[in-house]
């Protein structure tokens, strides 16, 4: 099977109301040449699992401007302030989770696990309608795992099965959204044949992967 495919093949995978799953941390690691041919596809009411919705101008903050985002599940916004203003104005649902639960969420969506146990966020404003597990006399929230219909992923190099290898920081999430949905395509910045990876600094093995689109 031929997993290379142009960015306008990529996209037409995409329809409204879908959830997507992005990789990166504040535009580092994610796919842009994706997020810019969604924006010019224009579709609308999607769930964005991400990190953070980055800024006004760049990455997942663009679909947040173009108003083709009805819900986030994310560790913050901060950066973004369009966010913050559609929060305000009740055009967009966001779903905070804190960062370390947020990646737990992806990889036990990932690994088929029922949740996570973790103390982070007891007696908080996370806990509400969470249940509380008690594990050896400690108090644990349980944290259900996360899936998307859609990753859409970063690498820096991958071969032509698929496999990919990550450069520095740029696999922030990556790697854990490649097992977590249902279809996964990969934006990569080069393509190379089969066997031109050195086995073990492959990150992301292809079998995880759908789809490679070169930059």
């Amino acid at each position: 099977m031929n997993k290379i495919i142009t960015v306008k093949q990529a996209v037409e995978h995409v329809k409204d109301g879908m959830t997507l799953m992005i990789g990166g941390f504040m535009v580092c690691g994610s796919p842009t040449d994706i997020i810019n041919a969604l924006i010019e596809k224009g579709v609308k009411n999607l769930t964005i699992i991400c990190n953070d919705t980055g800024f006004p101008d760049r990455g997942i903050g663009l679909l947040v401007a173009n108003h083709m985002v009805k819900k986030v599940i994310v560790s913050h916004i901060g950066t973004n302030p369009l966010t913050i203003e559609q929060i305000n104005k009740g055009e967009i649902e966001v779903e905070f989770c804190p960062q370390g639960t947020l990646a737990e969420r992806v990889r036990a969506g990932g690994a088929g696990l029922g949740g996570i146990l973790t103390p982070t966020g007891l007696g908080t404003l996370v806990q509400e309608g969470k249940e509380v597990i008690h594990v050896d006399g400690k108090d644990f929230l349980l944290e259900k795992p996360i899936r998307a219909d859609i990753a859409l992923i970063k690498g820096s190099v991958a071969d032509t099965t698929g496999n990919i290898v990550y450069k520095g920081t740029t696999q922030n999430f990556n790697p854990l959204m490649a097992t977590a949905a249902d279809l996964v395509i990969a934006e990569v910045d080069r393509i190379v044949e089969k066997g031109h990876l050195v086995p073990e600094s492959i990150n992301t093995p292809g079998i995880f992967v759908d789809y490679l689109v070169e930059r």
